[in-house]
């Protein structure tokens, strides 16, 4: 920021994001400038206040707009913006590019020069026209990172809501992820354990058909399919515990725990079985509302019976179906009963 503001003798430089849901700015990042006065520009002025902004955000992506290029320096020092902020401060106009422009929102950089300054020249906004891909470049970078972010985080925490312990784990049951319930089972040794990393049952019989159901789960074996299997793993004298080894579907938990292939429901008389919104939100990446939709249809109810029985429309229905077929790799009703039954167990009241 501040190498452009030198490069352009300006004043100052700012980046920042607008929501297109209001006319106000949410800065980013800028370059040395009174920080009480930068307050006063984001709180007191917006979209229709400050001279040149809305003929920047209404123009074309990647083309610089100069305030004195829309108006005579007459009109912009006869406007209250420059009358109680920029002539105060010593300041002339600003060159504004917009980088990026989404449904959501729209990046700005900005340029403000001093009074002494001549105007913005036609060099100086190709300099900036040529910046402007380069920050939207870094704008999307700076996006994915901060989604991946932000859905881990909130499917960690979806997890970690469940009373059954929840582990997903790759395909040599390296653990990846424990929720709350199974880092609890672990810490008082069973029936499944963490031992260097990795996901052991406590009955040593059982612990290699663990992890061989596990890398079946990651490899697709066809005799595990998507109806996983249960195994026994309490230990001797310990109460009845099964675990349900499920293939991880290609989704949000597998993009979040990355290289997570395989997902670990504990069943024990002290922890109830998983309920079945709770296997379907962590195998498909389903909201709650889209399992409940799914358990419905993949039951066979129709759909006008299934949206009165959620309470819900038949329009709100059919778009949570549609999101459920994308999903879910499928296409019809009857696609989603099979899914339903061959995932079995796990999906079956305790």
């Amino acid at each position: 920021m501040t190498r452009i503001t030198k490069a352009i003798d300006a004043a100052y430089t700012t980046i920042a994001l607008a929501s297109t849901a209001d006319n106000h700015g949410r800065f980013a990042a800028q370059s040395p400038w009174d920080p009480l006065q930068m307050r006063v520009l984001q709180e007191d002025y917006d979209f229709d206040t400050i001279p040149g902004l809305k003929a920047a955000v209404v123009g074309d992506i990647d083309t610089p707009v100069a305030t004195l290029s829309h108006m005579s320096e007459g009109e912009l020092q006869q406007t209250p913006f420059f009358q109680n902020w920029a002539k105060p401060q010593g300041l002339r106009e600003a060159c504004i590019t917009k980088f990026v422009h989404t449904s959501d929102r729209i990046g700005l950089m900005g340029c403000t020069t001093r009074a002494s300054r001549a105007i913005i020249s036609a060099e100086d906004q190709r300099f900036l026209a040529l910046l402007s891909p380069h920050l939207r470049r870094s704008s999307l970078i700076g996006d994915l990172l901060d989604q991946a972010r932000v859905t881990t985080n909130l499917y960690r925490q979806a997890l970690d809501h469940l009373a059954v312990p929840v582990v997903l784990t790759g395909a040599n049951g390296a653990i990846l992820h424990a929720n709350g319930a199974a880092e609890q089972m672990f810490s008082v040794q069973g029936p499944i354990l963490s031992r260097n990393g990795q996901l052991q049952a406590q009955n040593p019989v059982a612990a290699r058909a663990l992890l061989e159901a596990i890398a079946g789960a990651a490899s697709e074996d066809a005799a595990l399919g998507s109806r996983g299997i249960g195994l026994p793993i309490s230990a001797p004298g310990q109460p009845p515990a099964v675990a349900y080894v499920l293939p991880l579907s290609e989704g949000t938990a597998r993009a979040a725990f990355r290289p997570a292939c395989a997902a670990v429901f504990v069943s024990t008389t002290t922890a109830s079985s998983p309920l079945p919104e709770a296997v379907l939100t962590a195998l498909f990446d389903l909201t709650p509302a889209e399992a409940r939709v799914l358990l419905q249809i993949g039951s066979g109810v129709s759909a006008s019976k299934s949206a009165l029985s959620l309470g819900i429309g038949e329009n709100t229905l059919k778009t949570h179906l549609n999101r459920i077929f994308a999903k879910t790799h499928t296409k019809r009703q009857a696609d989603l009963v099979k899914l339903v039954s061959d995932i079995g167990t796990p999906l079956a009241a305790s």
